[in-house]
C-alpha cells in the first residue's frame, strides 16, 4: 500500500525539480550460498526507488497537501536550510523487500528447540533522505507481514527447485502470520575525505541510529572506510540493512561526468538488540523462540565499481552469533546494483 501511494504522487514531484531530475533504482541481493552455507539469515532481496531532489518536504508544490502537512512532523530531522544554504538535498524512497530465515537442519520436520525458527518477512517501505555534502539523515517506515503470508517458503522452494537443491522440510513450524511495523532512523557523517592524487581518494563515513517496532527494536552504530579511484559522492556501499539506501549520487559525482571508478571498502556495524521477531517469536501468539543475544556485530569487506550511471558492488558479510545455542558465526554474500536515470 505504501508503495502504491508513493508512486501515485512521485511523478508530480519529479516535474517540480530544477536541481537534479535523476531517479535512482537499487537492487540488493544477499544469500549465504556465497558463503557455502544454507541456514540462519539465508536470503534477502530488496528493490528501492529514490526520487529526484525535492525543494522541501513541506513546501514543494509537487507534493500533495496532506503529505506536506504530515511531513511537518519530520522538520527536526531536516537540516536548517538557512544555515546550510543550497547544499541540502531531499529525496523520497519506496522499497519492496523479502527476507528468509531457516535453522541449520534442512531434513528435520519437527521443531528444533535449540535452533532458530523458520521465518519470513515481506514488506513495503516508504522513507525520506535529507543530505548535505557531509551529512545524511534517513527515516523509513516499513510495513509488512511475518509468517506464511510472507511467501518465504514458496520463494525458497522455487529457488531450490531452479538450482536442484534439496528443500527444507520444517516450514510447517514457521512463525505465525503477524503484521509487521518497523520505524528506522539513521544518521551518517562523512568524517574524512582525502585526495591521494591522480583521482585516488580515501574516506570514512560514520553512522548511527536505530529501529523501533515489533519486527526489530535496536540501536546501532558503525563506520565504513573506502579507498579507490573516482570515489562516488554518495554515503557508502553498505549491505542490505534498514537505512542503507545510500548509493544515490550526490552533486559532483563522477557518474554524472561518465568517469569510471573502482574502490574497496570495509565496514563495521554493531547493534544492541532489544527485540528481534525472527528469534523472539511472535509478539501476541505462542511460537517457537530462542534465547537472543543482546549484542550483535557485522563486519564486511568488498569491492565496488562505477561506470557511467551504474554502480555495482559485492561484499562478504560476517555476523556474530545471534542466539545462545548458535554454533559459530554466520557469513553471507551481499550483491548490490544501482542505476541513476
Amino acid at each position: 500500500m505504501a508503495a502504491g501511494i508513493a508512486l501515485a504522487f512521485l511523478p508530480a514531484a519529479v516535474q517540480a525539480q530544477e536541481v537534479d531530475n535523476s531517479w535512482t533504482a537499487n537492487l540488493y541481493f544477499e544469500n549465504d550460498l556465497f558463503g557455502e552455507t544454507d541456514q540462519q539469515y539465508t536470503n534477502g532481496v530488496r528493490l528501492s526507488w529514490v526520487s529526484p531532489e525535492l525543494d522541501s518536504f513541506i513546501d514543494d508544490p509537487g507534493l500533495p497537501d496532506w503529505l506536506r502537512r504530515s511531513n511537518r512532523l519530520l522538520s527536526p530531522l531536516d537540516p536548517e536550510p538557512v544555515r546550510l544554504g543550497n547544499d541540502v538535498s531531499r529525496r523520497l524512497i519506496v522499497t519492496l523487500g523479502q527476507q528468509i530465515y531457516t535453522p541449520a537442519d534442512r531434513e528435520r520436520r519437527t521443531l528444533d528447540p535449540d535452533d532458530r525458527p523458520y521465518a519470513g518477512w515481506l514488506y513495503a517501505g516508504f522513507g525520506y533522505h535529507t543530505q548535505t555534502r557531509t551529512r545524511m539523515n534517513s527515516l523509513e517506515v516499513n510495513l509488512g507481514v511475518v509468517g506464511p503470508a510472507s511467501l518465504a517458503q514458496e520463494a525458497q522452494d522455487f529457488i531450490h527447485d531452479l538450482r536442484g537443491f534439496k528443500k527444507f522440510n520444517g516450514w510447517d513450524n514457521q512463525l505465525e502470520n503477524e503484521p509487521g511495523l518497523q520505524l528506522v532512523y539513521e544518521h551518517k557523517y562523512r568524517w574524512l575525505r582525502q585526495d591521494l592524487g591522480n583521482y585516488w581518494e580515501q574516506e570514512a563515513i560514520l553512522h548511527g541510529g536505530g529501529s523501533l517496532g515489533n519486527v526489530a527494536t535496536y540501536l546501532n552504530a558503525g563506520i565504513e572506510y573506502r579507498i579507490g579511484k573516482h570515489l562516488p559522492h554518495d554515503f557508502g556501499t553498505s549491505a542490505l540493512r534498514p537505512g542503507g539506501d545510500n548509493s544515490v549520487p550526490g552533486r559532483g559525482d563522477p557518474r554524472f561526468r561518465h568517469d569510471w571508478g573502482i574502490h574497496g571498502f570495509v565496514s563495521l556495524d554493531g547493534r544492541y538488540m532489544a527485540r528481534d521477531i525472527f528469534l523472539d517469536g511472535n509478539t501476541w501468539r505462542d511460537s517457537h523462540s530462542v534465547d537472543r543475544k543482546p549484542w550483535v556485530a557485522d563486519a564486511a569487506f568488498g569491492i565496488a565499481a562505477t561506470w557511467e550511471r551504474w554502480k555495482l558492488s559485492y561484499a562478504r558479510v560476517y555476523r556474530t552469533p545471534q542466539f545462545e545455542k548458535q554454533t559459530g558465526s554466520h557469513n553471507f554474500g551481499s550483491l548490490a546494483m544501482s542505476y541513476t536515470f
